[in-house]
């Protein structure tokens, strides 16, 4: 009633507390509370791979652009990772195979060990790259002792790389990425069950082949498989085109309980999941992995890419490329939504309505509102930075639109650009309150240039307004997720 009400009557919305009265229904605390890095996590770290151990640490390894040694650091934070001290782990082989290109190590536990996958090229011929396997039985595999398992057998003997375990429903993979004599292509993807770590099982089953415009361009590949699983199905990133710009996240889908050794039971996306972003300055990101929050509520993209686009040569002498990490969001029909490639310094949050816990602020046509489903996920993300206006305020800048933020004009909010005005920078600060409706957990914002005015909605519009009801005070608490 309240909301029809507000159509008829919007000449009093600058009061609208008068209009509302009630107890609204409300949402408890997220399932997945906010979680926030500041970006990039480490310089010169490309294919990087993170690990969350039960023993209360992550685990990171990631190609280093000499391409001549496995490198390994812990830390009991995701954001700790950038400062920890770094350890060489195992170093190439002077000679012969595991002599050259050292690439895209990845770390596991298994069985109570710990195991380094890796690909390596010789130094007789550094293109023959394959696939090769540490094993260590310390408890910290930063100071354990590491013995070369060799490498990981296929039926046919070809370039190969890239490979990654996953478990489902009880029965542990193999995924890599190989050339098929067969294709006219670089390298598709392939599976397989294990045997053990080291040891792949029955015939492999080739998943995906590079065919659309976005996968082949300057090469045809399909790299880097990932694995995360949610909802009962199994989402398989991977990597395609030349490491420059081009490169992006492509996914394949599968049903957890699907055969997953059949072709068929495989789903691929017609278009990238994630891709390079001008407006943020990223560009190429790929080859990725999936690690968890520190309260295990966040799933997490782990990922590399570069800050600027042209690069002189072969990408893959340029050795700029920097790990980076990223919250992970789920649709409403239950696929993972990685949204874009965020700027660097610290990464965004969304903030959801707490009385209407399915509804996000977001930006349609610059106008703040709050919606569901967002599907365009940078829409309604927003990076919590230091107030223009400074004196202990914050701002709300646009993810999609850097250099915008929420700000209030005759007590709407709208997401504009920072004219850098004093007017508009004090409009656009807002403080940071306990949540009015929820002190626990919620967040609410008071506006620096309208004292007692905070961000509400009506009409699922925001606006600067009172909050001087129970129903105001609910329409102005937030939840960060």
């Amino acid at each position: 009633m309240r909301r029809l009400i507000g159509r008829l009557l919007t000449a009093v919305l600058a009061t609208p507390a008068l209009l509302t009265t009630g107890t609204p229904a409300h949402a408890a605390a997220p399932a997945s509370p906010a979680v926030t890095f500041t970006n990039p996590i480490a310089e010169k770290r490309a294919d990087p791979h993170i690990f969350k151990h039960t023993d209360g640490y992550y685990y990171f390894t990631a190609t280093v652009p000499e391409y001549d040694r496995i490198v390994l650091r812990r830390a009991t934070t995701l954001q700790g990772l950038s400062t920890a001290p770094e350890t060489t782990i195992w170093t190439k082989h002077a000679g012969g195979v595991m002599g050259a290109h050292i690439w895209a190590p990845e770390i596991h536990f298994i069985d109570g060990k710990w195991y380094v996958y890796f690909a390596a090229g010789s130094t007789s011929d550094v293109w023959a790259i394959r696939m090769y396997v540490l094993e260590s039985g310390a408890a910290n595999p930063l100071t354990g002792t590491w013995t070369e398992k060799g490498q990981i057998a296929t039926p046919v003997s070809s370039f190969s790389l890239d490979a990654t375990t996953f478990v489902v429903s009880g029965v542990r993979y193999l995924a890599w990425a190989q050339r098929n004599p067969a294709e006219d292509n670089n390298t598709s993807l392939f599976i397989a069950r294990m045997a053990n770590p080291w040891t792949i099982s029955g015939t492999p089953v080739e998943i995906s082949q590079p065919t659309l415009s976005w996968e082949t361009v300057g090469y045809k590949v399909n790299e880097g498989p990932a694995v995360v699983q949610h909802g009962g199905r199994v989402f398989l990133t991977y990597s395609a085109s030349a490491t420059d710009a081009n490169y992006c996240l492509g996914m394949l889908t599968a049903s957890a309980s699907a055969d997953l050794l059949n072709a068929a039971s495989w789903a691929k996306s017609q278009q990238p999941v994630f891709r390079t972003n001008a407006a943020t300055s990223q560009y190429g990101p790929g080859h990725n992995s999936f690690t968890v929050s520190e309260d295990g509520t966040s799933d997490v993209l782990v990922y590399h890419d570069r800050n600027y686009k042209d690069i002189t040569g072969d990408p893959l002498n340029d050795p700029n490329r920097r790990t980076r990490l990223q919250k992970i969001y789920w649709n409403a029909d239950g696929t993972p939504n990685f949204g874009i490639p965020v700027a660097d310094g610290v990464s965004p949050v969304r903030f959801s309505s707490y009385n209407y816990p399915d509804r996000y602020i977001r930006h349609w046509d610059f106008r703040a509102k709050i919606e569901p489903n967002v599907t365009h996920l940078a829409d309604s993300q927003f990076r919590v930075v230091s107030g223009l206006a400074g004196t202990g305020t914050v701002s709300l800048e646009s993810t999609n639109y850097p250099g915008y933020y929420l700000h209030q004009k005759n007590y709407e909010v709208w997401v504009e650009k920072d004219d850098g005005t004093a007017a508009f920078k004090s409009d656009a600060s807002f403080y940071r309150r306990a949540g009015l409706a929820d002190t626990a957990s919620g967040v609410s914002f008071e506006s620096y240039s309208s004292p007692g005015r905070y961000i509400r909605h009506y009409n699922y519009l925001l606006y600067a307004q009172p909050a001087d009801t129970t129903t105001a005070k609910a329409d102005a608490t937030f939840f960060a997720e």
